[in-house]
């Protein structure tokens, strides 16, 4: 196609902060030569590229929603693009104030409608006009798609297309590294790992939990936590690294830095029981060489197949046994990740690029004649 003048709007990017999916879209366009821009909040550290602009922000709770909303709509009033693409709600809420008439929003899920978590009270009204106005969605699941549809039943669904995430090549097998890790931090038994974003809807403490119970089978086996806390889930934190201090609480991982953790690790374990719209940790944990256990949520199931040992969300027990016969059946462990491995190659971020070309080249023959 030809090369396009695009803009993507997201709250957050890597590694400045947590990662919001839009690193292997913006790298892709990239590749591709298209102009793109990437134009974003500053919470931690300077982006060096010149094609990423973050917008300085108040750290206080919704003053940084206040100024990242007007910056960056002043920003967009004073350019043009043939493609505008808002990252979820939030990032899409700076383009509406734009009084932009067409765009492209990705809705991961519908957190909002399902759960009670958001920390923006009028987010599901947000997604429902957004849904309603935006020329093309796109999501990240056909779950995410279906709960559009239930939660939005007058939603246009010709104009949703599904595109499912990509994970990065540099995802892969660290043994090196990992043993290097395993010295660094004094591990010599079996290893589970949780990472992300620690949220109360994540499972952390039900993990914690099931840890406790499998130790008492496993006596070496041991737990690393990767990920820092969300605003509620602080002062949880902190009591967690006081009370529990067999546990290791790595806090930030360095993005580069992530594979050899995962490597590390005999066992990702990801057991949310909120609201999902995709598996980005599972995939990338599966390229590294890792097994899996997931909660048995829809999106999981959809995203990972039979790649992971499902448990039902909430039930300490039963992923306690899980953990158990893991740690202890190498070959059930090998067989899941060579399958894994060999499943994981259809997640490339080439792959969701050229899907997301086309949805823009749809999305320019519809507003030609506008």
């Amino acid at each position: 196609m030809k090369k396009l003048k695009i803009c993507l709007v997201s709250l957050k990017i890597a590694p400045d902060s947590e990662r919001s999916g839009f690193e292997g879209i913006f790298d892709y366009l990239k590749k591709q030569n298209h102009d793109v821009k990437l134009v974003t909040g500053k919470w931690n550290i300077k982006l060096d590229d010149p094609k990423i602009i973050q917008v300085d922000l108040i750290r206080k709770r919704f003053f940084w929603a206040l100024q990242f909303v007007f910056k960056i709509a002043k920003y967009l009033r004073s350019h043009n693009f043939d493609i505008i693409h808002g990252n979820g709600a939030k990032g899409t809420l700076p383009i509406i104030f734009s009084n932009k008439k067409n765009y492209i929003s990705t809705i991961h899920d519908l957190g909002p409608f399902e759960t009670k978590f958001t920390t923006i009270p009028i987010e599901p009204y947000l997604i429902k006009y957004i849904v309603n106005k935006a020329t093309y969605i796109t999501t990240v699941s056909e779950y995410s798609k279906n709960g559009i549809k239930h939660y939005i039943p007058k939603a246009n669904l010709s104009k949703i297309q599904v595109i499912y995430n990509g994970i990065g090549d540099w995802f892969k097998p660290k043994p090196k590294e990992a043993q290097r890790l395993r010295e660094k931090l004094n591990i010599t038994g079996p290893v589970i790992f949780t990472f992300g974003r620690i949220a109360n809807y994540k499972g952390v403490s039900d993990i914690i939990a099931a840890y406790k119970i499998a130790k008492k089978k496993i006596p070496d086996l041991n737990f690393v936590i990767g990920g820092l806390p969300d605003f509620k889930m602080t002062s949880i934190y902190r009591k967690w690294k006081n009370q529990y201090k067999d546990i290791i609480f790595l806090g930030y991982i360095p993005e580069e830095e992530v594979p050899s953790y995962y490597t590390m690790a005999d066992i990702l374990i990801q057991y949310s029981f909120g609201s999902e719209g995709f598996g980005n940790t599972q995939l990338e944990a599966l390229a590294c060489g890792t097994s899996v256990i997931s909660s048995s949520l829809k999106v999981y199931r959809e995203i990972l197949q039979d790649n992971a040992i499902f448990i039902p969300p909430k039930n300490r027990q039963l992923l306690a046994e899980a953990i158990n016969k893991l740690i202890k059946d190498d070959t059930l462990r090998e067989n899941l990740v060579k399958k894994g491995q060999e499943f994981v190659k259809r997640y490339t971020w080439d792959s969701v690029g050229k899907r997301l070309e086309n949805v823009y080249q749809k999305f320019l023959l519809d507003t030609k004649n506008q």
